[in-house]
């Protein structure tokens, strides 16, 4: 039983969370970012439609289209008015209030508003799942839970105790391995995932063993095939 469950051992009571990582913008991270004001007409020039338009693609295969703003390999973007940002590094709070400060220093707008988010922020699941793929997340945030929720969970097949998530922090790749049966589940810092990470849910020895066993099998069942039509045939051609 403990093979195919989740949370063994967690017992009645407060649950410890995780805390919130602060996401942080990246390089070819697409920005929307939403200007309004008292000054509906003054505001508009500044939510002008992006010329940039990228595809993506959800569990149910459907492709999307999506404006912003991407983050240069130098870590800028371009926007109306004030010019070129340099944002890589800095929280999407942090940039609303930085465009909402310069806005009104340079007397542009009259109490702006700004709210900045990241559209392309994805995870990708892969393994002993019901549907591999990668799962968007419009809201800004995802647990580990949600994303192999949203890829259907895991198969009978697949290791709950040893799942593996290969985050990127855009300098380099580490690996961890997380164990969905452990108590601190809910307050490990891979709780919550982060954009680009990947998890991978590992097979079990049943699994390994099954596949071992069917390749082992597969040379036998194509001479036993080969066999009979040989001996059809030469029934066949003794008539």
């Amino acid at each position: 039983m403990h093979k195919t469950t989740y949370f063994n051992g967690l017992q009645d009571g407060e649950i410890q969370s995780a805390q919130s990582n602060t996401l942080l913008i990246h390089k070819n991270d697409i920005l929307s970012i939403s200007v309004s004001s008292l000054n509906a007409e003054a505001s508009a020039v500044f939510n002008a439609p992006n010329t940039l338009q990228a595809s993506s693609s959800t569990l149910n295969g459907v492709s999307s289209q999506q404006g912003g703003y991407l983050v240069n390999d130098k870590g800028d973007i371009l926007f109306p008015m004030i010019g070129t940002m340099h944002v890589e590094g800095l929280s999407t709070t942090q940039l609303s209030d930085y465009i909402e400060k310069t806005l009104s220093d340079k007397k542009l707008l009259v109490g702006p508003i700004v709210a900045a988010r990241i559209t392309n922020y994805k995870v990708t699941v892969l393994g002993e799942v019901g549907h591999p793929g990668v799962v968007a997340v419009p809201n800004g945030q995802i647990t580990i839970l949600e994303a192999l929720g949203f890829a259907g969970d895991l198969t009978i097949y697949g290791r709950r105790d040893n799942v593996l998530l290969i985050r990127d922090n855009g300098k380099n790749k580490t690996a961890h391995h997380i164990n969905l049966n452990a108590k601190d589940i809910f307050s490990s810092s891979f709780y919550k995932l982060e954009p680009n990470d990947v998890v991978y849910v590992q097979p079990n020895k049943d699994k390994v063993r099954s596949v071992n066993n069917s390749r082992q099998l597969m040379p036998v069942v194509f001479a036993a095939l080969s066999f009979l039509v040989v001996a059809t045939n030469s029934l066949y051609l003794n008539r």
